[in-house]
């Protein structure tokens, strides 16, 4: 992290925009792949242009997740609340979140989305990466009560198994699983780094619960209540949530290491295709990331050059969900190298 700009040089590097769009500096231009940059671009604006004046972007299924992810795309750029060209959506999408926090500090809706922990937990990790750089005081102790009491709630709805169901244990008869489990791990990461306070146990409970769905090949199950075959997205998923965590070389670490990579590391047009690709690659990104640059960067520029040629000429992606869900997951893999957001730093 020696040389990682922060988000501030980027700012001064905004004055310099060309334009083609693309930034002094920016990982894409240093490794001669400008279209990288363009591409990130383009995605920017186009995400930025599909955002209401309430701050959501308009979805049917799952509005707090969608504004969530989409906001942490534009958040991946190095714009703040208050700093940047997307500033202003960055500030709309913060206040809309703050507006679906409840008095239980969930951060959703339950009478409209059936499987809201998967908004909460993204919601947290928007609200935790913006947290450090707000401007405004008023936002900010905002931020602070609504990130301390949304942490409660993620404690109150863990299973005892130590995972998280699509709703709360109370609501989902402890029914849990593992890309819902994921999601309130780094978002409750996030939240810690940022300074909120997090019970250690609850983190601890959710280590166990990965470990408890590891088979004997390394890979992680989907449940652990419905052990079955292992699951490369939600392997990858769990080695994410590990290393935020601060698990990087547990026991269980190098198995499921050697099951993601077997799985997912040949991303090549050839290689195999399953569902919910973005999802997969949004975290093992992550993982590769955080192997250093030897690691990283071959596998960076297969992935980078895959996603930029799938981008359609109005700047978006297609795929599972909605277009929003895919753009934002891809805008945040291809934003990696920038390393603005705390929780995905190596």
């Amino acid at each position: 992290m020696k040389n990682r700009q922060t988000r501030r040089d980027w700012l001064r590097n905004a004055a310099v925009l060309t334009a083609t769009g693309t930034f002094a500096g920016s990982a894409g231009a240093a490794d001669n792949k400008g279209n990288w940059d363009d591409s990130i671009d383009k995605g920017l604006k186009w995400l930025s242009r599909m955002q209401s004046s309430r701050g959501k972007w308009n979805t049917d299924n799952y509005p707090t997740a969608m504004a969530a992810l989409a906001a942490t795309a534009l958040v991946a750029s190095g714009s703040t609340t208050t700093q940047g060209p997307y500033a202003k959506q960055i500030a709309r999408a913060t206040d809309y979140l703050i507006s679906k926090s409840r008095d239980n500090g969930l951060l959703g809706d339950p009478q409209t989305d059936s499987r809201y922990t998967y908004g909460h937990g993204f919601a947290m990790l928007l609200l935790s990466q913006v947290l450090g750089e707000e401007g405004l005081i008023d936002r900010r102790e905002e931020l602070v009560d609504v990130l301390t009491r949304a942490v409660n709630f993620s404690g109150n709805a863990q299973t005892a198994a130590g995972g998280w169901g699509y709703v709360s244990a109370a609501e989902g008869n402890n029914f849990d699983e593992g890309s819902t489990t994921i999601t309130q791990v780094q978002g409750l990461r996030g939240c810690r780094n940022a300074g909120i306070p997090v019970s250690g146990k609850v983190i601890e409970n959710a280590k166990q619960y990965i470990y408890g769905c590891k088979n004997p090949d390394g890979g992680i199950s989907y449940s652990s209540k419905q052990k079955g075959s292992s699951r490369p997205a939600i392997t990858a998923a769990a080695l994410a949530a590990l290393y935020n965590a601060g698990d990087y070389d547990g026991e269980h670490v190098p198995e499921m290491l050697k099951y993601a990579k077997d799985n997912l590391h040949d991303i090549s047009d050839g290689g195999r295709s399953f569902g919910h690709w973005h999802y997969t690659y949004l975290y093992y990104s992550q993982v590769v990331y955080r192997q250093g640059d030897e690691l990283w960067k071959p596998f960076r520029d297969r992935l980078y050059d895959r996603i930029v040629g799938q981008q359609r000429p109005d700047g978006y992606w297609e795929g599972q969900i909605h277009p929003v869900y895919v753009t934002a997951c891809n805008l945040i893999m291809l934003q990696l190298d920038k390393s603005y957001l705390p929780i995905y730093q190596r």
